[in-house]
């Protein structure tokens, strides 16, 4: 979910690395290219998400190094994953309320209705 001036902030770019890295090992360029960042985010990142042990940094041996995702990564991304899918639902009430969302039909308005009460229950 984005910002409504369409920039990331961080949890959502160290989500998508995550994410990225759920997928598989990946080295800083797959990294850049795979989350759309600079090639200086990318290392400012990938630090980070190391530093706070969500990721490990592998294959050194000379070679261009290569990221993996950590358990503890995984653990996170779930949360945030968990957290970002909370959200979305308590903004469907908002989107059912508004009034330029016009239902004609009888039977549209009762599935609507519908809708929104099985929102409410899962709210509570």
């Amino acid at each position: 979910m984005m910002p409504f001036d369409g920039r990331r902030s961080s949890i959502q770019l160290m989500s998508e690395i995550l994410r990225l890295l759920r997928l598989g090992e990946a080295g800083k360029t797959e990294v850049m290219y795979g989350v759309r960042l600079t090639h200086s985010q990318t290392q400012k990142y990938l630090l980070r998400l190391a530093e706070l042990g969500l990721i490990d940094r592998v294959a050194d041996d000379g070679k261009a190094p290569i990221y993996r995702i950590k358990p503890k990564g995984l653990d996170i991304l779930g949360k945030i994953e968990h957290v970002q899918e909370m959200l979305r639902v308590d903004e469907l009430p908002e989107i059912l309320d508004s009034p330029r969302l016009e239902v004609q039909p009888e039977q549209d308005r009762r599935l609507l209705g519908r809708v929104k009460d099985a929102i409410m229950r899962r709210r509570h």
